[in-house]
């Protein structure tokens, strides 16, 4: 079986899981848009691709999945994952599988504001969303809203563009800024659906954070949450976290994998604040924190491998020690002259 991660960047530990569980004569491919990208160093083959939004990136995909005889594919990018996502049918039209999920789930995840109303219309807790300075500050003025806020891009990820207003002057200004930022990064892309709205502001929830893994099967069926403690934070990655044990969250996890319909990983940041968990984010990927579910016992690359050849996945290969502390280290890597 030879396998297609895209957009891999700095995710050279994800070439290296699968590579693992490739099986033998498999081959692990890494495609990314520059080819000063980390994780080409710990693949078999490599291929600098086209930008995500250029109009020949899928007909160079499906060109080089059928020189490569790819089987599968999977993206570790947000940006990557409508476009793939809506062209799900020509891969699987030539013999390859890619596991992302639908695109209205993607849409839910990927942008913010829909993630808020789908959250909120079936009760789950999440910060409210304002889309303009003039609606938060009417806000403030009425007391269903006060400082600190959170400004951020309506569709990002990591830290990019995201900012803490304490007051209604730091609102103003960083507003702006964000907007800006938003402008002159890949975040440009999927904020051209609505520019005017690409910004928005959100009560700061403060507590513990924690990331989880929600999983579930190809068939969109519930299989298991692990629940990481967030210790660190660095760039809006998690740094340093153990696995915990929270039957809430475990519980929050199935609800919203049975709610939402994604296929493999759910990566979901949630704050526990007196009590409620706050849902801060959702993404249907392999997130910056299944590195610490790997550690603890989760494979879910071997897991993924085994459901796309129509095997019955190993349950231990889905469960986690719970209580170690995990942090990720920098490790230098040769890109070549």
């Amino acid at each position: 079986m030879n396998l297609l991660l895209t957009s891999v960047g700095r995710r050279s530990y994800l070439v290296r899981y699968f590579k693992e569980v490739i099986g033998e004569g498999g081959v692990v491919c890494a495609a990314n848009s520059s080819d000063l990208s980390p994780a080409f160093a710990a693949a078999d083959r490599t291929v600098v691709t086209p930008l995500i939004y250029d109009d020949h990136y899928i007909p160079f995909l499906l060109d080089y999945c059928k020189k490569e005889n790819i089987q599968v594919l999977l993206s570790l990018f947000d940006i990557d994952l409508p476009i793939l996502s809506r062209h799900k049918a020509e891969f699987a039209a030539q013999g390859v599988q890619v596991i992302v999920s639908d695109p209205e789930v993607i849409d839910v995840c990927n942008d913010k504001l829909l993630m808020s109303i789908f959250l909120r219309e079936r009760d789950f807790a999440t910060p409210d969303c304002y889309l303009s300075v003039e609606e938060a500050k009417e806000a403030v003025e009425a007391g269903s809203l006060c400082y600190p806020v959170m400004i951020k891009p309506r569709w990002g990820m990591g830290s990019l563009a995201i900012y803490q207003a304490d007051n209604e002057e730091e609102l103003e200004v960083f507003y702006q800024k964000s907007k800006r930022e938003i402008g002159r990064s890949y975040l440009k892309y999927e904020s051209e659906a609505d520019l005017e709205h690409a910004v928005l502001i959100q009560q700061r929830i403060g507590g513990q954070e924690y990331g989880l893994d929600v999983i579930q099967d190809l068939n969109r069926i519930y299989q298991t949450t692990i629940v990481k403690e967030k210790i660190a934070m660095r760039s809006g990655e998690t740094d340093c976290a153990r696995v915990v044990e929270l039957p809430n969250l475990r519980e929050l996890g199935a609800k919203i994998g049975s709610e939402l319909g994604h296929i493999a990983n759910l990566d979901m940041d949630i704050i526990l604040s007196d009590g409620i968990p706050y849902i801060i984010d959702m993404n249907a990927r392999f997130g910056g924190g299944y590195p610490y579910s790997h550690m603890a016992g989760v494979n879910l690359p071997r897991v993924i491998l085994d459901w796309v050849r129509g095997q019955k996945a190993d349950p231990t290969d889905l469960c986690a020690e719970t209580g170690k502390l995990y942090g990720k280290d920098i490790v230098m890597t040769e890109l070549g002259r």
